[in-house]
């Protein structure tokens, strides 16, 4: 068997072999060989054990890794995929050995910093990976912040604060028919919007084996292409469904002689597993945590006393369901209110069918049709996702693709009382699937084929402009793409326009109707070179933080004491930052005088302007497992875009303008010539500091300029 390796110019590397199973480890290896610390990073994250190097910000996240049991689940899934699926099980460990082979021998510089040796990959790795990545992707805390709103404000807040949440991710994706193109043959384009992460979430491959001849975006870790490829007959690319599919549930527990119960919908209190593990933390004393897990799933926040040593999480009031259900026995802890102490049990499709859909993996190397990514879609597990592809005969699709629970609405709302009965989940959805419009499909997160999944979705903005976009020419070449991916209009500033425009100037300093003034004659486009998109910005950032100091909102502005992990979907001025449109159009908000507001927003402005264009503040900060390095170069470019524009680089209006998400990568797929295809990821191929290429693309990023694809033999480099 011979494995070769080339790269182009960009580094990125196209690999052959001569088996499916040899090319699988010679990703694993080229995959260790480019980013190395960011494997580790993401093995030990999957495990729980990553504050062991990177220190007590990161106990959170392996409290909740342990407690969510991530790695027992894939392993699991890895168990129940060789019952099921074996051949692709043993594609998996194929490259897992690839990257066992090559960890030992690398350098990445990180290591050093924290005192770390590679350590090794297990089988079930790449779905840990998958899993750790993934979690939160259905943004199951928003149930927390809904439950506080719903107790707090009624239960119109739900729909009042419906938004795209600060930590969910979506994505811009556009299908474009034959019958809409130059070349007479459809192409795909678009962007995920994810946290922009040093190394990049994305890792542009090129795979090659007598079985197929794939070009894609890879998750570093995880085999093959899942998310966006070209096998040169057919293409396909997903966006987030925005689908809910994880259930959280308030657990009675009580402690016994044996361990823990927990008490189930029928009455009766039920044994729970329970182990203790260890966190092990750099430079501070280990933490223990209790690992419970009911018949709902395993128990994420909280225990038999509530959550120790961080609060109280109590029972909501009782329900005439649960009336009868008789009372559990809790220790007397001092603090404990009069309130039934309770716990927070997550319910996750893989934790229950011990699937991951890594099945789905192999068949999408291999599709040569739109109905084979199809089929291969069919065992889709998650993240829920729109997917849509084209090929080289006409084919088209558009569809969901993932599982979906199906259970009572409640559920989908807000965390439900494990003791009540008719909450229970009872199947699987099927997948609904949507057509085009005049030769177009655009997905951007909005409500569209999964609307009867999901409780939020995002405002229809970005859909509404690239489908606005696509209407202004007959005919559209890849070529042409990179203008969409770039449009920076902001169709959701308009409600706060409104109360701009309404201010009256007698009642505004002079500086102030200057300002006014300007604002309303601004272009709507959040340039970086823009000095109105600034000032725009930052009398929006006021209103917001006026808006949460309002005494409506006090209630809302101290989360309750849940895991840190899980706080940034219950922060207040996200929270507002986000549903800004909605709050500023609504009839009424709890008495709050929204002009006033305004108008006091706009004078604070006059007061202390911004000094220079919206790039001076609105700037790049992608996350890092470890601090940048001062050797580094320093990586804070100026950005164009903001949360609602189709160039969606979010910031968080009312707290900074920095911009920790934005597109992780960028891609045109060319179903007449795979080789006029396009793309391009934010930093570089290489995650190594001081490669040529760990940041080459970013000039390229940043211009919405892109990389072609490159795929004959003659322009590419072998490596030893």
């Amino acid at each position: 068997m011979s494995i070769e390796i080339h790269r182009d110019a960009w580094g990125i590397p196209h690999l052959r072999a001569d088996s499916a199973r040899e090319l699988a480890r010679a990703q694993g290896r080229v995959t260790a060989r480019d980013r190395a610390w960011q494997l580790e990073v993401e093995r030990h994250r999957a495990q729980g054990t990553s504050a062991a190097f990177l220190g007590a910000g990161a106990v959170s996240w392996d409290t909740l890794a342990r407690r969510a049991r991530l790695d027992d689940t894939a392993r699991r899934c890895f168990a129940a995929l060789e019952r099921r699926d074996p051949e692709t099980a043993a594609w998996v460990r194929a490259y897992v050995d690839g990257v066992n082979e090559e960890l030992p021998s690398t350098s990445a510089p990180e290591f050093a910093r924290v005192g770390l040796a590679p350590g090794r990959w297990e089988p079930w790795t790449p779905l840990g990976v998958w899993l750790a990545t993934h979690i939160l992707f259905a943004g199951f805390p928003a149930k927390l912040w809904r439950d506080e709103a719903i107790r707090h404000l009624g239960p119109d807040a739900v729909g009042l604060f419906a938004a795209d949440g600060p930590g969910t991710s979506g994505s811009n994706g556009w299908l474009v028919a034959g019958a809409r193109t130059t070349t007479g043959h459809a192409v795909l384009a678009g962007d995920p919007h994810r946290y922009i992460e040093d190394p990049g979430v994305y890792q542009q491959i090129h795979l090659v084996c007598p079985e197929f001849d794939v070009i894609g975006l890879a998750v570093p870790g995880v085999p093959g292409i899942a998310h966006f490829g070209h096998t040169g007959t057919v293409a396909w690319s997903i966006t987030n469904a925005m689908a809910d599919y994880q259930d959280l549930y308030r657990e009675r527990l009580r402690r016994t002689g044996a361990g823990v119960e927990a008490l189930g919908p029928d009455g009766t209190w039920h044994r729970a597993a329970r182990h203790t593990e260890t966190v092990e933390v750099a430079g501070e004393t280990p933490v223990e945590i209790e690992v419970i897990e009911t018949e709902r799933g395993p128990v994420i926040a909280g225990g038999p006393e509530g959550l120790e040593g961080e609060g109280v999480l109590e029972e909501p009031p009782t329900t005439d369901a649960s009336r009868s259900a008789p009372a559990p026995a809790r220790a007397a802890t001092p603090g404990h209110t009069a309130a039934t102490l309770v716990a927070l049990s997550l319910r996750y499709p893989p934790r229950v069918t011990e699937d991951l859909g890594f099945s789905a993996l192999l068949p999408l190397l291999r599709a040569r049709r739109t109905a084979d990514v199809d089929r291969a879609f069919d065992l889709w597990a998650e993240p829920v996702n729109v997917v849509q592809a084209a090929d080289t005969e006409g084919g088209l699709l558009h569809r969901v693709a993932g599982r979906v629970p199906v259970r009572a609405q409640a559920n989908r709302l807000r965390p439900v009382p494990a003791w009540e009965p008719g909450h229970d989940w009872r199947g699987w959805h099927d997948t609904p699937r949507a057509g085009l419009t005049d030769g177009v499909a655009v997905m951007a997160n909005q409500r569209g084929p999964a609307a009867p999944f999901g409780v939020e979705f995002a405002p229809p903005h970005r859909a509404n402009r690239i489908t606005a976009l696509l209407e202004e020419k007959e005919r559209w070449s890849a070529a042409d793409m990179p203008l969409i991916h770039m449009d920076t209009h902001l169709a959701s500033a308009q409600p706060l326009l409104d109360h701009i425009e309404a201010l009256d100037d007698a009642r505004l300093s002079p500086e102030a109707t200057t300002i006014r003034e300007t604002i309303l004659h601004w272009d709507r486009r959040m340039t970086a070179s823009s000095t109105e998109a600034a000032l725009y910005a930052a009398v929006r950032s006021a209103v917001v933080r006026r808006l949460a100091a309002h005494p409506a909102f006090a209630a809302l502005a101290e989360p309750p004491a849940y895991p840190d992990v899980l706080l940034p979907w219950l922060g207040l001025v996200p929270r507002i930052a986000f549903a800004l449109e909605h709050l500023l159009r609504a009839e009424e908000l709890y008495g709050i005088a929204r002009a006033e507001a305004v108008r006091a927003a706009v004078e604070e402005v006059a007061a202390e302007p911004p000094r220079g264009a919206w790039g001076d503040t609105h700037r790049l900060a992608p996350w890092r497992a470890l601090p940048e390095n001062e050797r580094d170069a320093p990586l804070a470019p100026a950005l164009s875009g903001d949360h609602d524009c189709v160039l969606c680089t979010s910031a968080v209006p009312g707290l900074t303008d920095l911009a920790a998400r934005g597109p992780a990568a960028r891609y045109v797929w060319d179903l007449a010539r795979r080789e006029d295809s396009l793309w391009v990821v934010p930093l570089g191929a290489s995650g190594t500091p001081g490669s040529p290429h760990h940041r080459d693309q970013l000039p390229l990023w940043l211009r919405g300029d892109l990389v072609p694809v490159v795929t004959d033999l003659q322009y590419l480099t072998k490596e030893d």
